[in-house]
Parts: C-alpha cells; structure tokens; sequence
C-alpha cells in the first residue's frame, strides 16, 4: 500500500456519464491510477495534472487542533446516525472550507476504502493524530463501538482543546500588553524625550534630578537601541530552542512555571485537569490501567508530572492501588486521591476521573477569569506609571521655570 508521502493532489477535467462537462481534485499515488479512480467513479477523463503548488509556500489554511477536534465530532455524529464510515468521510469533507484539512480526510477515506483499518490510516499522519487518538479508534474498532470511541474522543478533544485555549488566554494577554507598553516607552525615549532635551539646553538652569534620570535613559536608549531590540529577540529566539532541544533547561522551565504566583496555580490546575480527563478516556475505552497511564504522563504537558506519572505507573504494575501511588507522590490533590480511592473501590474509576476534570476545568475557567478581572487595572496602573513618569519628568522643568517667572 502506497504511503502518505507518496500521495498527491490532482486535477481533472472530463464528462461524467451523461456527457456533461466535471471537474474537480482527487488524491492518487500517479496519473495512471487516478484516471482508474474517476473510470470507476464514470468519470472520462479528458486530462489529468498534479495540482502545482503555490509559488510562496500558502497551501491553505494550516490544520489546528480545534479542527481536528470538530472532524472527530462529525465522524461520531455521521456514525451515531447510521451513516457507513466512507460515505461519512466524504460528506465531512464536503463541509470543510480549509483545503488542506479536505485533502487529508480524503487520504484517510481512500486508504480506509481500499482496506486499512480506521486506526491504521490514522497512523499515517502522526502530526495531527497522536498515539493516544490512534489507540482509542483501534480500540473502538476492536470492540465494535467505534461512533462511541469517537464521541468520547471528540468530547476529550473538545474539552481540552478548551482548556489549552484558557491557559493560552491567560499567558497572552498580559505578556501582549506588556510588550505594547515597552514598546510604546521606548519610542518615547527615542523619538519624543531628545526634543525636550534640545529645548531644556538653552534654559541655563539645572535640571530636577528625575528629569536628568529619564534623559540619560533615553541618550542610552539612543545610542543602543539597535542593541537592546535585537538582543530582546535573540533572547526569545535562544529561550523557544533551548526549551526545544536542552531537556534539562525545559524541566527547569516546567519546576519555574509551577511555582509563579497566580499563573502555577492555573497550569497546576490544567495539569490535574487533564491527567483526570486523559485517565478517564482511556480507561473507559477498555485501556488497561498502565497503558492509560503511558498515555496520560505524555497529556500533563509538563516533565514533572510526566515524570511522577511514569513512576505511579510502575508501581502500580507491581499491585499497588492507584491512589496510594498518587498519595505518596505529594503532587497531588487530595480531591483527586480520595475520588481515585471511590472509583477503584466501587469500579467506577472513570466516573469519579470524568468528575474531578470537570471539576478542576470549572477552577482554571474561573481562575482566569478572575486574573483577566485582575490584570486590567493593575496594567492601566502600570502603563500610567510609565507614559505618565516620562510626561511629568519632561514637563518638571518648565513647571518650575513657570514658578520661578512667577
């Protein structure tokens, strides 16, 4: 079977089987085997082209997660209602306006079409279905329930998806205001406080020591601006590799972010968020215990919990109940030990999981609703701190020379 990489996107022209003139695209591994495609389809086609590519790279809209998250849920929706599983990729492809996401539900459809498994043609594309997704669709196909595998799954999607938006909300908005008030400072240290420099020259007077202060910032702002602007984004650039490629810089990253004020409680909160919704899937999918958690040490996100999860996850492949591996981790809530405890006792572990996400998902909602209520006025105080200073120590001077004229 021809592999992903090996398919492209071709454009046909022809007569369908009344004579009337079609067009359109289809995926194929080679000319030949399109044209077979669209003969099956009644298509005669008159001329058959690979698709060119966009000159600057712009194929269509990028594939996020959220839209992986919405095809998931009308696959379950299309099979809930007794749609067979092909015709329910093509109809949903139908409904997509991003190309690039039609193309790769067509992929998946022709590969499911000519034999793979669900599970298998997702495999193909690791960069939008990872091992969790693809094990919970084998899953359900194995057991014969895939439209339920696939609500869970859109559900999980949906719900976290969610919850990465909340936290992305939190970190953006303040460090976007930020960024706009340094810039805003520094245009003005620049651009406005020499002007006012030039006139205080010719005052003969000596100048209030704040204002003097400012004016030095700026005659250095001047002469290394240059220095400071590529300097910041070189240290934006350098912290995005090193996250990426240095391990133990990332885990000093993820043990620093846990212990921020405010900010640690919302990502502590997400994290517990999702260990209990990640658990709660997979388990009721039928994943055995230790192969639900492998998959939940890779949804915390973070390498401290990862590591602490792969740790529970061995001790409770010797026997020892999940909630003591998680009480004696000290990481952990206690809400979610003692429902963890409740869930192992009455077999009901995934309820009581599905519980305490729900649970911890309503904490970080309000968590950043309450930092956004937070952050406005205290970023209002620091933009007035800072455009108001250089104001006051820029007109300081001509204050006093109007009280010594007076």
């Amino acid at each position: 079977m021809a592999t992903a990489n090996s398919t492209e996107i071709f454009v046909y022209k022809g007569t369908d089987k009344k004579g009337a003139k079609v067009e359109g695209e289809i995926i194929g591994n080679s000319v030949a085997l399109v044209k077979a495609q669209l003969t099956k389809k009644g298509i005669k086609a008159r001329s058959v082209r690979k698709k060119p590519k966009p000159m600057f790279g712009g194929g269509g809209k990028k594939i996020t997660p959220q839209d992986i998250a919405i095809f998931t849920r009308q696959m379950a929706t299309m099979m809930k209602a007794g749609v067979p599983l092909v015709q329910s990729f093509e109809i949903v492809a139908e409904g997509s306006d991003n190309s690039n996401l039609k193309n790769l539900i067509l992929e998946i459809k022709d590969d499911v079409a000519s034999g793979s498994g669900f599970a298998v043609a997702l495999e193909k594309h690791p960069k939008y279905f990872d091992e969790l997704f693809c094990n919970l669709v084998d899953a359900g196909e194995q057991s014969g329930a895939l439209e339920t595998m696939l609500d869970r799954i859109a559900t999980y999607k949906e719900k976290t998806e969610a919850l990465k938006a909340k936290i992305k909300k939190a970190m953006t908005y303040p460090i976007a205001v930020i960024v706009v008030a340094l810039i805003v400072t520094a245009i003005l240290l620049v651009k406005v406080v020499p002007q006012f420099a030039d006139t205080f020259s010719g005052f003969g007077a000596e100048l209030p020591a704040f204002t003097l202060f400012v004016m030095g910032i700026s005659e250095f702002m001047q002469e290394v601006w240059y220095l400071v602007l590529f300097g910041s984004i070189g240290a934006v650039m350098a912290f995005g590799y090193l996250r990426r490629t240095n391990k133990a810089f990332s885990d000093g990253v993820d043990k620093l972010v846990l212990k921020l004020p405010v900010i640690g409680g919302i990502v502590y909160n997400s994290i517990i968020a999702r260990f209990a919704r990640t658990l709660s899937t997979t388990f009721a999918a039928g994943v055995p215990l230790i192969d639900a958690l492998e998959s939940v040490a890779g949804a915390t996100c973070n390498s401290v919990y990862q590591k602490s999860v792969m740790k529970i996850k061995d001790e409770v492949a010797t026997g020892l109940p999940l909630n003591r591996s998680l009480k004696s981790e000290g990481i952990y809530p206690t809400m979610l030990i003692q429902m963890t405890a409740i869930g192992e006792e009455s077999g009901a572990l995934d309820d009581m999981l599905d519980k305490v996400a729900t649970f911890y998902e309503e904490a970080v909602d309000n968590m950043v609703d309450n930092l956004t209520s937070l952050l406005e006025p205290m970023i209002m105080a620091v933009l007035g701190v800072l455009v108001g200073g250089l104001l006051i120590a820029m007109y300081l001077p001509i204050f006093q020379l109007g009280e010594v004229v007076g």
